[in-house]
């Protein structure tokens, strides 16, 4: 193990504020060590172009990449809760308009568990039409 040196150092008091502000925010046991992962994390900026950078990229992509599925995960949710009102209302519709009973509904759910595990959820209505027509 290494054993650590003191060395002093200027601050300006607005730095200080920050440094304290932003400590309960990491795993740092101590301001020292809060300004040596730091000053590691810049220099780690600054070795972008030199391929010494795993540093600082592996927790900077880390959390792209974290923001970027919570985006995509926002996004699906909206999505599917739009597709649910909709088929909501069409299953309603098509409930009120037709004199169906449980002995087809449940022969019509089996076919299209079928046919979605076997299109992989593609779903073409035109397919649909020539099915119901055929």
């Amino acid at each position: 193990m290494e054993n650590k040196e003191k060395y002093a150092f200027w601050l300006y008091p607005k730095t200080k504020k920050l440094v304290e502000s932003h400590i309960k925010d990491t795993a740092c046991r101590s301001q020292s060590e809060f300004v040596e992962e730091a000053i590691r994390f810049y220099c780690g900026h600054l070795d972008v172009n030199t391929g010494e950078a795993i540093g600082y990229l592996a927790p900077v992509l880390n959390g792209m990449i974290k923001a970027e599925i919570a985006g995509t995960e926002q996004r699906l949710a909206r999505l599917l809760f739009k597709i649910a009102v909709e088929l909501g209302a069409v299953t309603h519709l098509t409930a009120a308009s037709n004199d169906v009973d449980d002995e087809v509904i449940d022969k019509l759910r089996v076919m299209c568990v079928d046919e979605v595990r076997g299109i992989n959820g593609t779903i073409s209505f035109e397919k649909a039409i020539a099915y119901q027509k055929g």
